[in-house]
């Protein structure tokens, strides 16, 4: 209860700290109709072993400690670097612990806060070479199929590329990357193992999956629907006891927050068949995509 308390404290800044963030560009808010969604609420939680979860409802980031530091999976939106920064606090640690923030692709909502929490920290931001072009630019390159619908981001200074299949490593802890493109041409789901009471298990931080696309694009004809599969194929593939998705809401995390708040026993996130629930959902959505446009074609 008193972590929940404390989490939708952070959503009310004092008057002083809000004047701070609103004159911060590097925290200016980006407007879109989903972020009240995105942003709510969400106590930091123990998802398993040394990962905990410290994002918002609606935008995932991941903590995981190490005797050496701490990494960040993903950076929610420019106005949710607070309470990003807020739950790492709660969870005893300091922001200028963090030694590496991994990103999964180049949007607002994932990397907006990039920018903001390598600043704070000094941490080293890492992402493939296609998403690490895109963060140093601040915005979505057009290879991107949301080209054009959306909005810029504060630009990451330093970033370090890595390819697919190598680590990052910290205090015994190795990350690896998998490269999932499809959604962004340099989708990125991270991979590690983690221990609990003796118990290891293999968590996966899944990038989005799904054809979103800004209005008139069409994935018939193109390339990107055997790049999904592909991508699908291997996340169902992958070591998968615990799945992270970029959106809660994308793969029933959502609900799995909600019931680790009450319980840890039996703990929600044991799932091994997750990641290929997720795979097969968003194979669904690119089938359900490509029939649309095929019906829209034969009007």
């Amino acid at each position: 209860m008193k972590l929940l308390i404390a989490a939708a404290a952070t959503a009310l800044l004092a008057p002083a700290a809000q004047a701070h963030r609103a004159a911060d560009p590097l925290t200016a808010p980006i407007a879109s109709s989903y972020a009240a969604d995105w942003l709510a609420p969400q106590a930091p939680l123990r998802i398993w072993g040394n990962s905990y979860y410290v994002g918002t409802a609606g935008l995932s980031v991941v903590l995981i400690k190490t005797p050496a530091g701490l990494i960040l999976i993903d950076a929610s939106m420019p106005q949710g670097v607070a309470a990003v920064e807020a739950h790492i606090r709660q969870l005893g640690v300091k922001i200028t612990d963090i030694k590496y923030i991994l990103v999964t692709e180049p949007h607002f909502d994932h990397s907006g806060g990039a920018a903001a929490l390598a600043r704070d920290s000094g941490a080293t931001v890492i992402a493939s070479p296609p998403t690490a072009r895109a963060l140093r630019a601040g915005q979505v390159g057009p290879d991107d199929p949301q080209s054009g619908s959306l909005a810029a981001f504060p630009a990451v200074t330093r970033v370090r590329e890595i390819g697919d299949g190598q680590s990052v490593t910290l205090g015994g802890v190795s990350v690896t990357a998998r490269l999932t493109p499809g959604h962004t041409a340099g989708s990125t789901s991270w991979t590690w193992s983690s221990c609990e009471a003796g118990k290891c298990l293999n968590l996966v931080f899944a990038a989005s999956l799904n054809p979103v696309s800004t209005d008139g694009f069409r994935f018939t004809g193109t390339e990107l629907p055997a790049v999904f599969r592909r991508s699908g194929q291997r996340l169902a593939a992958l070591p998968c006891d615990i799945l992270i998705s970029a959106h809660p809401d994308n793969s029933g995390m959502d609900a799995k927050l909600r019931a680790l708040a009450i319980s840890r026993t039996p703990n929600p996130f044991v799932a091994p068949a997750a990641c290929r629930a997720y795979a097969a959902r968003a194979e669904e959505k690119l089938d359900a995509r490509l029939a649309k446009e095929k019906a829209q074609a034969a009007r």
